[in-house]
């Protein structure tokens, strides 16, 4: 008797490797880079605000309107962004993933020239309007590229590829505060190009990624085209046999006969899929509850009250970002390693005690005055557990845990949720720390730890499994039944009598 050869493993072949680069950089860069475009140079463009309406009324703006509309500006992104999230679920389904990345291109380029002529044609309202439109862009970003990559990957480089989009987003922040500096692009001279730079990256992918194949899954279970998926997976793994990933698509495929294709509303009804969904919510609420957001606006007066010059601050922000970057590469490269549940708990009880310690600083600094540095490592130390778990591994969870025919309505609730807490911590932490203060910081560390319970309680360690392994485990918490061998598969809408078939449209 022969003993079987074991399968071998996939690893990081050009085109898989070429396709991810051209995906993530025309997509989660120029999401990035778009989050932290104005925030340097508010100043500059405050002016630009102001020097226009003076142009047209021969007055001054008042503090409040000046206030109203500099809100507006910052505030259009994330509600751009809930926008897209809410038709990303209908574009992969009717385009495809690749397709909806190639679309959404437009979304990027029209407000990068907009925004570009908008100092020449004395309009700032053309700029609170790009804000609003690279928001949608960034909402179909953030759902549409983890799925294609996701749907890419072998399993055993899934955490890999997954968390690219994490790390080209931290990159495009970065240099956005590069070319923000003052001696850079962020003077009264350079700001137009500094804002429509947010095009180039989405030319780029325009001009690359259709050379690059659509989702083997995406092609073979949906589009039902087994030969186009067949040449596209030789494409990506660098061998001619693909034999056994193919079947396990087909085992997918079977085992989801009986979900259908889900809308949100079916989802929120649909038992087999309880926890997971209840999962998804849990880790983007807690990514963006969690403090994140907090840290970044207190930061600037921490700096200060350590001694740091104002006109020196962008410049340990830059150091904060550097931070950023390296943690979360080291993530990427330690995810099918050390595991998703690891890198996710670690981070979150590395942000709590950075809050704890935080407040702590914060609130006797006057005291001791010693306690200001303390703060700033506190700073670095948070941004550093954030970017090794809570950042870049939700991206690749929440891939995982559904399946082909529930994943877009999935990522729909997924980047609603992002985007809703994120306007809401926006909107409500300033209140909230006039409030209370430091004290503020004591509400993130519970929801710090919150999620980690959470986390510990309820999500698996999903390394290395299948789609369909990874359901499996679920099913077991949902209470249902769900074939656990291939060679079973016959007619699963009479294997699974408990879960009924569905037909919906988004």
């Amino acid at each position: 008797m022969e003993t079987p050869t074991p399968p071998r493993e996939a690893r990081l072949q050009p085109t898989l490797v070429l396709a991810t680069l051209s995906a993530a950089f025309g997509s989660a860069f120029q999401y990035g880079y778009n989050i932290a475009v104005v925030n340097t140079p508010h100043k500059v463009l405050k002016s630009f605000y102001n020097d226009t309406y003076f142009e047209r009324h021969g007055t001054f703006m008042d503090e409040k309107v000046m206030l109203l509309l500099w809100s507006c500006t910052v505030s259009m992104f994330p509600l751009g962004g809930l926008l897209g999230s809410l038709i990303v679920g209908l574009l992969v389904d009717k385009c495809g993933r690749k397709g909806t990345l190639l679309i959404n291109n437009i979304f990027a380029i029209v407000p990068a020239i907009l925004m570009g002529v908008s100092k020449v044609a004395k309009a700032f309202e053309l700029i609170i309007f790009s804000r609003v439109v690279v928001g949608v862009c960034a909402g179909i970003s953030y759902s549409a590229l983890p799925m294609y990559l996701g749907e890419l990957a072998p399993k055993n480089l899934r955490g890999t590829l997954g968390t690219m989009t994490e790390v080209f987003v931290i990159v495009g922040i970065f240099l956005a505060q590069i070319f923000s500096l003052q001696a850079i692009l962020g003077n009264p001279t350079g700001w137009p190009v500094l804002l429509a730079l947010t095009g180039v990256p989405a030319l780029l992918q325009l001009l690359s990624l259709p050379f690059f194949p659509e989702s083997p899954r995406y092609t073979l279970i949906q589009k039902r085209d087994e030969n186009t998926a067949r040449q596209a997976l030789r494409k990506l793994r660098g061998w001619a046999d693909v034999d056994d990933e193919m079947e396990e698509m087909r085992v997918e495929a079977e085992a989801e006969k009986a979900e259908g294709r889900l809308s949100v509303l079916n989802l929120f009804t649909f038992q087999p899929l309880r926890w997971q969904l209840i999962s998804i919510i849990v880790l983007m609420a807690g990514q963006q509850l969690s403090g994140v957001n907090a840290i970044n606006y207190y930061a600037d007066t921490i700096y200060t009250s350590a001694g740091v010059e104002a006109a020196h601050s962008q410049y340990v922000t830059v150091g904060a970002g550097v931070v950023n970057i390296v943690m979360t590469v080291i993530s990427a490269f330690t995810v099918e390693w050390l595991g998703r549940r690891r890198l996710l708990l670690v981070g979150y009880g590395i942000c709590g005690l950075a809050c704890l310690t935080l407040m702590m600083a914060l609130l006797f600094q006057s005291r001791v005055p010693e306690l200001s540095y303390l703060g700033v490592i506190c700073v670095f130390t948070y941004i550093a557990g954030h970017s090794i778990g809570p950042s870049p591994v939700p991206s690749v969870v929440r891939t995982e845990i559904f399946l082909q025919s529930s994943r877009p309505a999935a990522f729909m609730v997924d980047g609603a949720v992002h985007w809703l807490t994120n306007f809401i911590v926006g909107f409500v932490f300033p209140s909230i720390q006039e409030a209370i203060g430091a004290y503020s910081f004591i509400i993130f560390a519970g929801i710090c730890l919150l999620t980690a319970v959470y986390i510990y309680v309820v999500i698996p360690e999903t390394k290395g499994k299948t789609f369909v392994e990874i359901n499996q485990i679920f099913a077991k918490r949902n209470r249902v039944e769900i074939l656990e061998k291939k060679e079973e598969i016959t007619d699963v809408g009479s294997q699974i009598p408990s879960v009924p078939a569905m037909e919906t449209s988004f």
